[in-house]
Order: structure tokens, then sequence, then C-alpha cells
């Protein structure tokens, strides 16, 4: 049982992971090393150089000759990489002991210039310490340079095994097409079935074997029944567990607990297969090519499995309002059908490929059985590429309908899918047809995976939509949050290496690509890798946190304890958390281990040109430090700068932001808070001068009104006494005399009502008293009236001449209204002007 497990284990990498790629004119995985060889081909922990030279000697040979198998390449590879991760890891020798001796060294100083001298004692010092740097690093370089030989060896390798690979994707084979095939694939397929059961016929006609088979015969039935039947009826069991048991799903919890369950759906049938070859296994009928066959057969039910549960989950039977695809219930119904035969189409060429290798099939019967099975798969996939552009239709119009982009990315995606799959079913059975069976199995499996690995995804991303939705309660428009859209993100960059290995990537490929990124990028003396990022990374989020609480524990525990100003205690946490910022990135470079002395000049290059680009932000940014210093200005303070009055509401790094009084935000550099003029009404306190003016008519008592407005001022509560207010009366205006109402107020932010109030008293108490507040008058004088009465009736009797010769009168008569209507007009024109002289007479009548 446990070596079933084992296949199982087995079949489900390779249904999920299939490392198919065209060798040999069929789908070949990729070669395993036996473990024993693996084992006697591994180096030491220690780098043993002298084996390490006999075999950098023969991979030299192997190479440069090129006459080695393809799996004797593969195998040279492996033997290469572990060697090379033997001298990476030897790098590492001594390090603690060339640490030291670094910092002895540095402690000396730099070694003296020529013609000069530094004393023996330090001289014969420095002389011990670099010669036994040179003694702890002789064995670093050493590894440093036979990496350098294995991981080139290991690209040439690599070069040779991509060309061949290449040469046998592009060779032409014998064509399908050919009647003379048919035949020799047919008794291909007979021999192979033929030697099966001539294997278990002769087990069963031994006496030895019979004599054992008869006591387990029993069990072996047994199991046989029941794999049979879990085999065939676990499928609708669990289906049926599942409608039982949440025959409704509206809430995510319950869709989540029914997308598990469904699950039984692969797993049920899946034991049932191996109970069913357990049983065949038990009752020793079975032999080699048996074996080898439910092997086989054993991941094809896998395949179809799982194929299968991803059509039902990609085109489920109900529309519960999570439908993945955008289609009607015909077309899921038709989905259903195409992804479970497009399934046991795959398991068909996986299950010909075992077989044609185990038997020795010759090319012909290779290619006259898998053709058939290629036609069909290129007529599946036309199918599904309709389905898959009536759902990208439907996307189409709800995108018109919902909103005014009518093409989302996601149609795009879906409809050059589409195409793609459309010449995938044309192109592959047109080059199999004509020779190229290699080129067109490796088009059209790895098509085929990849149309799996989408299906996954997506059900994938509805699940993690689900969960989603399970923890923040909000089911609508879930799906275009930021953490699915992040979730789907992760899911296809999770998915690529996987995609890689469907399209014929070799696992070393993907090791290799590994290798390159975890041993990062030198910039000179500088490596940039994986680890430093990390390492950065966590130590600067760790600092940045750590800076933002000792922020929240200033401003809400300890500072308001204290006397200091909102304005002091706003400066002191904005310093810490540049301070603590500062110090937290510093702390972070240097546990990475970033020597920037080795950018020191680089830095200073671009400082130069980052200068002049960003002198406007540099400069507002020392402005902000003196302002969080210095405190000209606070938050809530009255300020004027530029023409506007506002609140401070706050002051940042590069700009501080004002509420004006009509509550909008004005955002002003701070480099123009320092070098401008800033009016602030409320620093230090909030007490400021309110100044009222006031007109009276001329005749008026000056005096009765400079005690009524003095009254109006101390009888204010916001009007503080000492100072007192003054009256002052400030001159003779064009209307009437001026006064103004001088108060210090108790708080200068009141200002406005403070004005509104007194006016208001004014008004009340000037009525009482009688005293008249003058509008605004102005006196006109004309010099001769009578002229401008004339000129305004010589300019009527003009127009009037005008309009007549342009109405020719002579040829159709005169009109009888126009006339009358003419002479009206230049009646009320002359009377307008005549008003206007009796309005100036009057004017000049008044006498001032």
């Amino acid at each position: 049982m446990i070596a079933a497990l084992r296949k199982l284990l087995l079949a489900l990498t390779l249904a999920l992971v299939p490392l198919l790629a065209p060798v040999g004119g069929a789908i070949l995985v990729g070669p395993l090393v036996a473990p024993g060889a693996a084992h006697a081909q591994q180096p030491p922990s220690a780098p043993d150089y002298e084996r390490w030279e006999s075999l950098a000697e023969r991979a030299g040979d192997a190479i440069e000759n090129q006459r080695a198998s393809l799996g004797a390449f593969e195998t040279l590879r492996e033997q290469l990489a572990e060697w090379r991760s033997v001298f990476a890891n030897a790098q590492n020798i001594n390090a603690s002991a060339i640490s030291t001796l670094e910092a002895q060294l540095r402690a000396l100083g730099p070694a003296p210039a020529e013609g000069e001298e530094e004393s023996a004692e330090i001289a014969s010092q420095r002389e011990t310490l670099n010669d036994q740097m040179a003694d702890l690093r002789a064995p670093v370089q050493r590894a440093e340079l036979a990496y350098s030989k294995a991981d080139e060896m290991i690209r040439n390798v690599d070069r040779i095994i991509r060309e061949r690979q290449t040469e046998e994707l592009l060779e032409r084979g014998p064509s399908p097409l050919n009647p003379a095939h048919w035949g020799t694939g047919l008794a291909a397929i007979y021999a192979s079935f033929e030697g099966v059961r001539a294997e278990v016929m002769g087990s069963l006609e031994n006496p030895a074997q019979r004599a054992e088979l008869v006591p387990k015969l029993p069990a072996a039935i047994f199991l046989g029944i029941i794999g049979l039947i879990l085999l065939l009826r676990g499928r609708f069991w669990a289906e049926w567990v599942v409608r039982i048991a949440l025959p409704r799903t509206a809430t995510s919890g319950k869709w989540l607990i029914k997308f598990l369950m469904s699950l039984g759906e692969i797993v049920i049938p899946m034991i049932g297969m191996l109970v069913l070859i357990q049983g065949l296994t038990l009752s020793g009928v079975t032999g080699q090519q048996s074996t080898a066959f439910l092997d086989a057969l054993l991941i094809a039910v896998v395949i179809v499995l799982v194929t299968r549960w991803l059509s039902l989950r990609l085109f489920p039977k109900q529309d519960d309002g999570r439908l993945l695809l955008s289609l009607e219930a015909d077309e899921r119904r038709a989905g259903r059908l195409y992804g479970s035969a497009l399934g046991i189409v795959v398991s068909a060429m996986y299950l010909v490929r075992e077989i044609a290798d185990g038997n020795g099939w010759s090319p012909d019967a290779r290619v006259a059985v898998i053709f058939p099975v290629m036609v069909v798969a290129g007529l599946l996939l036309l199918r599904l590429s309709g389905l898959l552009a009536a759902h990208c239709r439907a996307e189409a119009g709800t995108e018109e309908t919902d909103g005014p982009i009518a093409q989302g990315y996601r149609s795009r995606i879906g409809r050059l899918l589409s195409k793609l799959l459309i010449g995938v079913a044309i192109v592959a059975p047109v080059l199999a047809g004509i020779g190229y069976y290699k080129a067109a199995v490796g088009l059209l499996i790895p098509s085929l995976l990849s149309l799996m690995l989408i299906a996954a995804i997506l059900i994938l991303r509805g699940v993690v939509v689900e969960i989603y939705v399970l923890l923040t309660r909000k089911s609508e428009g879930a799906s275009d949050d930021l953490i699915p859209m992040l979730a789907g993100f992760f899911l296809v960059m999770c998915s690529l290496p996987f995609f890689a290995l469907v399209w014929g990537a070799r696992v070393a490929d993907l090791t290799e690509i590994w290798v390159k990124f975890t041993r990062g990028v030198k910039l000179g003396d500088l490596t940039i890798s994986p680890t430093i990022f990390l390492t950065l990374a966590i130590v600067f989020v760790l600092g940045y946190v750590a800076t933002r609480v000792l922020q929240g524990t200033l401003k809400n525990s300890l500072l308001p304890k204290t006397r200091m100003e909102m304005g002091a205690r706003d400066a002191i946490v904005s310093g810490v958390g540049y301070i603590g910022i500062f110090l937290a990135a510093l702390i972070a470079v240097t546990s990475a281990g970033i020597d920037l002395s080795s950018l020191a000049i680089v830095a200073g290059a671009l400082s130069v040109g980052i200068g002049f680009g960003l002198q406007n932000i540099v400069s507002n940014f020392v402005s902000g430090i003196i302002l969080l210093i210095e405190r000209p200005i606070s938050q809530g303070d009255w300020i004027e700068v530029n023409g506007q009055h506002g609140t401070v509401r706050e002051i940042s790094v590069r700009s501080t932001r004002i509420e004006t009084f009509d509550r909008s935000d004005l955002i002003i550099p701070n480099a123009d808070l320092v070098s401008g003029t800033v009016t602030n009404y409320t620093k230090g306190n909030s007490a400021g001068r309110v100044i009222v003016k006031v007109g009276v008519a001329y005749g008026s008592d000056t005096k009765r009104i400079e005690s009524i407005l003095r009254e109006v001022a101390t009888g204010h509560p916001m009007v503080l006494m000492n100072p007192e207010p003054t009256i002052l009366f400030r001159g003779f205006g064009a209307d009437s005399y001026e006064f103004e109402i001088r108060a210090i107020l108790r708080d200068v932010n009141w200002i406005m009502n403070v004005e509104s109030d007194m006016n208001h008293e004014i008004a009340k108490r000037f009525g009482e008293e009688g005293i008249e507040i003058p509008y605004q008058q102005r006196d006109i004088w004309l010099r001769n009236p009578e002229a401008l009465t004339g000129a305004a009736a010589g300019a009527a009797q003009k127009a009037s001449a005008d309009e007549t010769a342009a109405d020719p009168a002579d040829d159709r008569g005169a009109d009888p209204v126009t006339a009358p209507h003419e002479d009206t007009d230049a009646a009320s024109r002359t009377d307008e002007a005549q008003r206007m002289d009796d309005g100036a007479g009057d004017a000049g009548g008044d006498g001032r």
C-alpha cells in the first residue's frame, strides 16, 4: 500500500506539473537519476579539488566533442551543479577570521604613500597581518575560481541541451496521412495489449503461481469490486452528499464548505483506482508489462478526474451568482462536456506515450495512433474558443451598460486567448499531417496543459474572493477590491514556473534562474541580492513601526502632561519622526551589509545633478525643519501670507496646509513662509485689535457721536478695558464725518462677530438719537443743457433720415406705421435728454 501511495503522489505531481517535452518522437518525462548513482557522484562537503579536476576534465571533453546523449548531459549537469554549490559554500571559509584581520588593518590606518615611512613596529604588524590575510584568502580565491569554471561549464551544457531539443523539435518524420502507416499503428496497439494478455495468461497457467493465487483470490476479488465501485460511482456519491448537505450556497462560508467537499469527486475515485490496482497486484497475475500499464493508467485516470473537476467548477450546473464565465445554461453544459472530453484526450495521449515507450513503437506507429487524438483535441479547442468568445461578448455588453469603458482588459485577454486556441487547434494537426509530429506535440500538449492551469487559477481566485467576503462581510464588488486583485496577481506570479515547465523548460533551468537570483548582482564591490533586500526591508519596517509607536506615545501620553504649547508638542513629535526614519534607514543599510563607501563616487556625481533638479524640494525641506525648530507659526495659528488668511492645520516636511475661512485648503511651500512676509495674528496670545469705521451726516454733534460710540465699544463683552477702547474723529469725508472705534479684543478670532455686533448696536443707537448716516452723493453741473437737448434732437432726426433712405418708399409707397414709429423714437430720445438735464439741475441745486 505504501508503494501505491507513492504512485498516487507521483500521479498528482504529473497531473498538476507535467514535464512533458517532445523528445525521441514522443512526450518524455525529464530523466531521473538513480538514487545510488546520485549518491555516488555527490561531492564532499569540503572541496576535493582532485575529484573536481577529474570531473572537470571529463566534462570539458564531453562539451568539446558533443557526442554524449541527452540523458548523459543532464546527469553531467547535475554533478556540475552540485560541485558549484560546494564551491559557493567554500567561499565563506575563514569569513570571521578575515573580518577580524580587516578590522585590525583598519585600526593600523592606511598604508603610507611612496616616500613616506612609518614606525618599524607598525610596519612589522602590517606585514604580518597581510601575510595572514593572504593565507586565509587563498582557499577562498581557489573556491571562487572553481565556482566560475563550474558555472561556465553548466552554461555550455545548457546550451548544448537546448540546441539538441530545438533540432529534435524541428525534425521531420513520417506523415500520419500516409495509409501505409495505419496498419503499423494498429499492429503496434494489438502487439502491446497482446503482450499484457500473454503475461497475465502465463501467470494463470503457471501451477506455482496459480497455487499462490487461490488463497489470495477472495481478498483480491473483494478489493477489485470495492475499487471498481468507488471508481465508477464515487464521483456521483460526492456530488450527492454536497447537494443534500448544502442545497443552497447563499453565504460565502457555505460555498467554501461546498468547494472543499467537491474535492471528494477527485479523491474518492482515485482511492477506488488505487484499491483496484492493489487487488490486481495482490492476485499475482501482473507482470512487468502489466504493472507499467497500470501505473500509466493510474496517472491517466487522475488527469481525467482533475480535468472534469475543473470543468465542473468553471462551468457549474447552477447559477448561484458566482459564475467565473458569463455563459448561459446551455453554454455551460457544453463547456462541461468539452472540458471532460479534453481531459480524456490528454490522458489518452499520455497513455499512448507510455505504452509506446514501454513496447518500443516505431515513429510510424506513434504518428498513426496519436494523430486522430490530436484532431479530436483540435476540434475540442475550437469549441472551447467559441465559448470563450461568447463570454467576452457578454462581458463587453455588461461593461457598456455599467460604465463608459466598453472593453476591459479582461475581455481583451479573453479574445486574445480565444484566437490563440483557434490557431493551436488548426496549426497543430496541420504540422503533424505534414510530418512535423514533434513540433505539433510540442505545441498542442503545452497548450492543453496551459488551459488547465488557467482554469485552476480562475478557480483559486474565486476561492480567495469568497474568503475575503467571509472575512469582510462585503459582497458587492468584492472581486474588484485591492486585496483580491493582489491575491490574483500573486497567484499568476506563482504559476509562472508551472507555465515554464509546461512549455518545455527544464527543472534545471528554473534552478539556475533561482541560483542567479539568490546570489544577486554585483555592481563593483557591491552585491545586490534578495537576501539583502529582505533584510533591508524587515529592519526598516521594524524601525519605522518603532518610530510611529514612539510618536504616538509622545503625542497621546507624555507631552499632554507637560505645559508645552500645542505647536511645541507637534514640533517634537515631527522631529522624532524625522530622526527615527533616518536612523531606521541607516540601521537597515548597515544590517544588510551594504558598503556605501563603494558608492561614494557615484553618489557624489549624482548629487550635483540632483542638487540642481531638487533644489526647491530641498529648500522646502530645510524650511520645514526651521519652522519646526523656531516655530514662528504653529498649528492652530491664524496667519496671513501672500494676501491669504487662514488657520494653520498641518506643517509637513515640504509644505504647510492652511485652512481658509471659506473652508478650502491652501498648500503653501515652507520656503515661502521662511523667506516671505507672514502675519501671525495669534502668535503668543489671541488678543487683537478691531477697527470699526462709522460715518455720520454733516451737521451732527461730534461729541455726542463720540460718547455713543464709546458706550457701544465698552459695552461689548469681548472688548478689553485695559487698554480702554479709543474713539477717533478721523476727518471730513466727501459725504460724512468719519469716526473709528479701535478696541482690543480678548480673542481676535471673533473679530468679525464683534464688528457685526457693534454695527448692529450703532445702527440702533443712531436711530434712537435721530442721527443720520448719509449715503454717498455726487453733484453734476452742466454748462449748456440746451446744447445737449439740441444735439439729442439732431441725432434723432439724422437717424430717421438714414432709415428712410435705406427703405425706398418711392417704389412701394410709404408705410403708414413706420413714420409715426420713427417719430416716437426720436421724441423718446429727446425726452430722455430733457430728463437728464432736469436731473442735473436738481443735483446742482443741492448746493455742497
